[in-house]
């Protein structure tokens, strides 16, 4: 089964990858490795703000870093001119989360990203991974994620 259609499966069409926010690219190729620029936490509704540990619960926080991983994998597919089978590997993620000092369950939320790429890419979407706390995020968002993917 194609990613395409393991996602379809799951429920989840990919959007169009978002423009950057800033002075920067969404991605950048280095041979056959792809460097994504940070996702943030937006769904059809708009951003997913809050800061975990104080007005944000950590299920918002997890469907949030879902909502990065969908950002990502629509990154990816536009880098490889709209053929997402072209992915042969998530390689890294670093994920960051906006959250108080008393909070500790960063690794928890960014699984939501984590889950999402392994049920839509099996094996090809193990990867390996950090999750950090930060002390506020662009725009409020509870969530930000960074990958690095590898293309065939």
């Amino acid at each position: 089964m194609s990613f395409t259609d393991r996602l379809s499966a799951m429920g989840i069409t990919l959007p169009d990858a978002p423009a950057p926010a800033a002075n920067y690219v969404p991605f950048v190729r280095s041979g056959d490795l792809l460097f994504v620029s940070g996702q943030i936490s937006a769904g059809p509704d708009g951003m997913m703000v809050g800061t975990l540990g104080a007005d944000a619960s950590l299920e918002q926080g997890v469907a949030a870093a879902r909502a990065c991983a969908i950002s990502l994998l629509a990154q990816v597919k536009a880098a490889c001119g709209g053929d997402l089978e072209r992915l042969d590997q998530v390689v890294k993620l670093t994920g960051f989360v906006n959250s108080t000092a008393d909070f500790h369950d960063q690794p928890k939320v960014i699984n939501g990203a984590s889950d999402l790429l392994a049920e839509a890419l099996g094996d090809a979407g193990k990867h390996s991974r950090s999750a950090v706390s930060a002390a506020s995020l662009p725009f409020g968002v509870m969530v930000e994620i960074e990958g690095i993917f590898r293309l065939k």
